[in-house]
Order: C-alpha cells, then sequence, then structure tokens
C-alpha cells in the first residue's frame, strides 16, 4: 500500500538535551506539504557539525532534535509543486539550498548563496508553513539544516534535494552531500591549485583530507598537512599528504615554519578547521604576490580574525569557501556522475573508516569524539 499522503511511523534517533545519547524513538513524520520531499534514508554520516550543535557549547540550545545532514536516500512521496523528483528517485539532501530563483542562484558569480535556503542552523521548522513534520504522541520534534537525517524518512524542501543517477552506490557517495564537497570543492574550485605548486592543508579530518585530495588531483607537488594530533599523520599519507607539521612541535608560529620549509611560502593553503589561530596562519603561510588561502572552517560565533594589513597589500588573496562553491541541485549531480565515471579522481572507500547499524549511532559519537577515523557510516536499515 502506498505511504504517500499518509502519516509514517518509523524510528529516529532523538536528541533530548544537549550532550547527552540520542535515544532511538518510534516517530511520526507527516506528509510532505507545498515544495517539500519526503525521503526514505538509507545511510547517513556523523559530521562534526551534528556534533556541535548536539553538545550546545555557544550555539542556541533547541530540543527535542533530530539532527543529522550528511545522507542518501530514496524519494518516498512529494508535495504539492515539485515537478523535478518523483518517487522511486535517488538523492542526497543538502544542507544548504538552491532555490533556483533569487538573486544569488541566477548569479553566475554567486554559487550557493541562495536567499531561501541558505544553511540556517537554529531553524527548526519548515518554511511552508513554520511547523514541524516530525513529533512523538503529538509533541513536536525539531529538524535541524532542513534534513534531519537521523531519521529513517524525512521531510526536506525540494531546493535542498540533489537527485542522482540511481546506479550510485548510496553508502559511497552519502559523504559527497557534505564532508567530501566542501573540502574537495575548496581546493579545485576555490583555491586552484597550478600543477607543481604547494599546498598547506589545516586540519585532517574528513573535510581535509578531501581538500588535500583535490591538491592531489590538481597536480600539487607538496602538500603539507598541519594538525595537533600526530595520531592522523601516518593515514593521511593515504591522501596525497607529503609532509606534516605539528604546530605543538615548535617554539614559532607555524606560518613561521612553513615559510623556511618552503623558502617564502605555500602557493596555496585551505583551512579546515574553524580554529581562528589556524586561519590566521593559513593566510600568513602563503606566499607574497600570488599566494591564495581559502577558509572553510567555521569559527565560533565570537571570533574575530586579526593580520597585518601589509599581508593584503602584498598580494596576497583571502578567500572564503561555503559548500566547495557547488551549487546543491545543478553541479551535486554531476559531482556524482564523475565519480561514477572515475572523473573525479576520489576513492570514497578511504573515507568510510567505521560503520554501524542506526541502534548503534551513539558510537560514532564516542568515535568523532575520541578523533578515530574519519566518516561512520550508519545504516538505517540495519
Amino acid at each position: 500500500m502506498s505511504t504517500a499522503g499518509q502519516v509514517i511511523r518509523c524510528k529516529a534517533a532523538v536528541a533530548w538535551e544537549a550532550g547527552k545519547p540520542l535515544s532511538i524513538e518510534t516517530i511520526e513524520v507527516a506528509p510532505p506539504q507545498k515544495h517539500e520531499v519526503r525521503i526514505k534514508i538509507l545511510f547517513t554520516a556523523l559530521c562534526h557539525t551534528d556534533v556541535y550543535y548536539w553538545e550546545c557549547k555557544g550555539y542556541t540550545p533547541l530540543f527535542p532534535r533530530i539532527l543529522g545532514h550528511e545522507a542518501s536516500g530514496i524519494v518516498e512521496s512529494v508535495g504539492e509543486g515539485v515537478t523535478d523528483l518523483m518517487p522511486g528517485d535517488h538523492v542526497l539532501p543538502i544542507f544548504t539550498g538552491e532555490c533556483k530563483e533569487c538573486k544569488h542562484c541566477l548569479s553566475e558569480e554567486s554559487n550557493n548563496m541562495c536567499d531561501l535556503l541558505r544553511i540556517n542552523c537554529d531553524r527548526g521548522v519548515m518554511l511552508a508553513d513554520g511547523k514541524t513534520r516530525f513529533s512523538i504522541n503529538g509533541q513536536p520534534i525539531y529538524h535541524f539544516v532542513g534534513t534531519s537525517t537521523f531519521s529513517q524518512y524525512t521531510v526536506v524542501h525540494v531546493g535542498q534535494v540533489a537527485k542522482i543517477n540511481p546506479n550510485a552506490p548510496l553508502d559511497k557517495v552519502c559523504p559527497i552531500s557534505c564532508g567530501i564537497c566542501t573540502g574537495f570543492g575548496a581546493t579545485v574550485n576555490v583555491a586552484k591549485p597550478r600543477k607543481g605548486q604547494t599546498v598547506a592543508i589545516f586540519g585532517l579530518g574528513a573535510v581535509g583530507l578531501a581538500a588535500a585530495e583535490g591538491a592531489r588531483v590538481c597536480g600539487a607537488s607538496r602538500i603539507i598537512a598541519v594538525d595537533l594530533n600526530p595520531k592522523r599523520f601516518e593515514e593521511a599519507k593515504k591522501f596525497g599528504i607529503t609532509e606534516f607539521v605539528n604546530p605543538n612541535d615548535y617554539n614559532k608560529p607555524v606560518q613561521e615554519v612553513i615559510v623556511e620549509m618552503t623558502g617564502g611560502g605555500v602557493d596555496r593553503s585551505v583551512e579546515c578547521t574553524g580554529s581562528v589561530q589556524a586561519m590566521i596562519s593559513a593566510f600568513e603561510c602563503v606566499h607574497d604576490g600570488w599566494g591564495v588561502c581559502v577558509l572553510v572552517g567555521v569559527p565560533k560565533i565570537d571570533d574575530a580574525f586579526k593580520t597585518h594589513p601589509m599581508n593584503l597589500l602584498s598580494e596576497r588573496t583571502l578567500k572564503g569557501a561555503f559548500y566547495g562553491n557547488y551549487k546543491p541541485r545543478t553541479d551535486i549531480p554531476l559531482v556524482v556522475e564523475k565519480y561514477l565515471n572515475k572523473e573525479l579522481g576520489l576513492d570514497m572507500d578511504k573515507f568510510i573508516t567505521h560503520s554501524v547499524p542506526f541502534a548503534e549511532i551513539n558510537k560514532a559519537f564516542d568515535l568523532m569524539l575520541k578523533g578515530i577515523g574519519l566518516r561512520c557510516m550508519i545504516h538505517l536499515d540495519a
């Protein structure tokens, strides 16, 4: 029997309060409304952003809530006005959107700053009516970044859904919906290192290693990794990293170390930590005259970036990159196609280091908090 138009009861991992283990609950998921899509989530992975808002350290608390945003699944039903998706389509829900109508979406100079669907971590309701689509015995459960993929079924605005080739393995392409594109695109689309140039990557999480993969694909001659955790260095060699720097090993700023190592600075740097100090170091370690630094990590709300104006006047370039400069609905299907055709140069298996059934989702949190592995794949049907 078709479930279209009906309330679906399913399992979801609900965060009831900050920092407490998620609870597997039976919830009700309402049908999609105008410009919405209901998706059966098959695979989801844990990203640092989920952890930050689960911990609520410096962020607005909003509970109970269903977190999750890096995922893959199949469309179950569509709401009024949805014409480019249909039940059975394979999709990636995206934490930011593309309405295809606003000034940003229509601009050739802006890729993913959609006025309507730009990422909003504090909004816990749907745009159509300001209400949630999740509930437990009538109690509303809040959404997260418009995706809430820690649920076997979720409702997402159509502008945040990328339709992909059904031949793509949903478990492998799941990280493309967030971490992989964020890091890889920051290097390939924004930093744009030329063949033979040197690149510094700050932070060796999944995003940083995806950025390193981008540098490798571009033909960088040296890829220097900067991280405080030496345990990550050996694994990082698989992603093209050629040299490692731990700032704790030196009694001077790490940017000075890198400048000395490279005879004046690297050609490109990509910062993937969210630490303001790392951002400053990443900018100040690029070569004057042509060096480009790209900031990817998200800082705390009250952070401020400080550097001497001469660093800019010396013709260093400072840029920011959001979601790798990809348009979610337009570009992500093409990224998946390139992956399938082996044109992307990415080995997704290297990023998926752990796997757990849905009932054990809290293990994924434990692994991330301990700094173990890169992406833990969570099987919602398991």
